[in-house]
This record gives C-alpha cells, structure tokens and sequence, in this order.
C-alpha cells in the first residue's frame, strides 16, 4: 500500500523538487503552502506522515505541531520538522512539543527519504506485538500501542512510546544512548543532539506525576538510562 505523505513548506521551488523525488521513490505526496492550507488537508483526508516547515508566511510551524499532539486523530501522526533555525533550542522545542525527528535546511533529498522511511518504519503496526508490560500503575500495551496510567492513556508521540517500550522491555539494564538508538531501528536523529535525553523529559513527565513516587525511568550518569524493575527503585541520580 501507498504510503500518503503531506508536506507543508512555503518554498514553492523545494516542495515541488521534494515532491518529485518522494513520488519517484513510491510515495504519494500532497503539498501545501501555508498553515492554513496544511491544516485544511489535515482536515480533509488522512496521511501517513507530516513534513512540516516551522517558519511560514501565516504563522510558525511549532503551532501547528502542538495542535496536532493534542488532538486524539492526528496524536500519532509521524511529523518530521524542517527548519533553517540555527539554535538547538528551537529544534528542542520542537521534539518537547511532539516532532519525532528533525532535519536541517538545506538537506539532501536522499536524506529526507531515509529520515521519512525511518518514521514510518517505526509507526508501523507490528502483527506479534499483542504483548502488555505492566510494571505497578504503568501498563504498556505492545499491540495498540498505547501506555496506560491507572487506566488512562498517556499522552506520548509515537516516536516517544517506542523509546519507552525499548527501555521497558530492559528492565534494571543501564542502556547507552548509542545502544538506544541501535534499538530504536536506526532512528537518524544523531545522539550528539540530546534528543534522546528531550524524549525521556517528556516521557518522565506523563508516566511519573506523582513528584512523592519513586522515578520510573532513571538517568545514570555517564552511561545512560535504565528503566525500573520496582515501583520502590531508589530516585534518579
């Protein structure tokens, strides 16, 4: 099947040179010019993965990425930031608000495919996952993808649920980040980026609201990250 791409870049020259190539490589791609537009398609039909631009004649891309994360139909949706932002912060702002990955302008198209590639990759639903990891009040359901706190689904990007469940399925082992990034399929984000270290802020805010509870997903410094096997596990270090 298809996969259904939308690309939201004002740049007229480089989305028509982007869609191409996504078209050439099997994609069907639909592009739009503004957020206006981007969010009229988004409305209208469904896709596969989102290409976003931050900066846009009618507002800032960082805008659309949070409406997109606090609605349940579009939550999941694979989003891939473009920007030509120097600052690490903006790019931080961008995965705190539920990008999944990032790419720097210019780019080379080769790239962007294996960065696309890489996202739905790992969005795709995986047949033998029907598995649940209950660990106390924290349930992680492998098959719907989807985290529970006492029963309530967490609020986490796709990106930041596959990270989790790497982490879930090492109980008590010290993973390293390049050890991360080996399990999470070859993700292009580069550790020097801390991205990893932006995705666990997030996860660690939603699966661990109670400030009296133990950590659940603990920083050890120097080495890594290891998840819990006890609801009693000593604070993070």
């Amino acid at each position: 099947m298809t996969s259904r791409l939308l690309l939201v870049d004002d740049d007229a020259r480089l989305s028509a040179m982007v869609c191409d190539y996504l078209h050439a490589a099997g994609f069907e791609v639909e592009s739009a010019g503004s957020l206006a537009a981007g969010r009229e398609r988004l409305a209208a039909s469904s896709f596969d993965a989102l290409v976003l631009d931050l900066m846009l004649p009618d507002g800032d891309g960082l805008d659309l990425c949070r409406e997109l994360r606090a609605n349940a139909r579009t939550r999941q949706l694979p989003l891939l930031m473009l920007t030509a932002r120097g600052e690490p912060l903006d790019r931080i702002v961008g995965l705190e608000l539920g990008a999944d990955d990032y790419l720097p302008k210019p780019f080379e198209p080769r790239e962007l495919l294996a960065r696309v590639k890489a996202l739905l990759r790992r969005a795709a639903p995986q047949p033998t996952d029907d598995e649940v990891l209950r660990f106390g009040r924290l349930e992680i359901d492998l098959g719907e993808r989807v985290a529970r706190l006492d029963g309530k689904t967490c609020d986490l990007t796709g990106h930041q649920f596959d990270l989790l469940v790497v982490l879930a399925q090492s109980p008590g082992r010290v993973l390293s980040r390049d050890q991360i990034m080996d399990a999470l399929k070859g993700h292009p984000l580069e550790a020097f980026d801390r991205s990893i270290d932006v995705h666990i802020s997030r996860i660690r805010a939603v699966i661990e609201d109670d400030p009296k509870m133990p950590r659940r997903v603990l920083t050890v410094r120097g080495a890594g990250y290891v998840f819990a096997k006890k609801q009693d596990a000593d604070d993070a270090r």
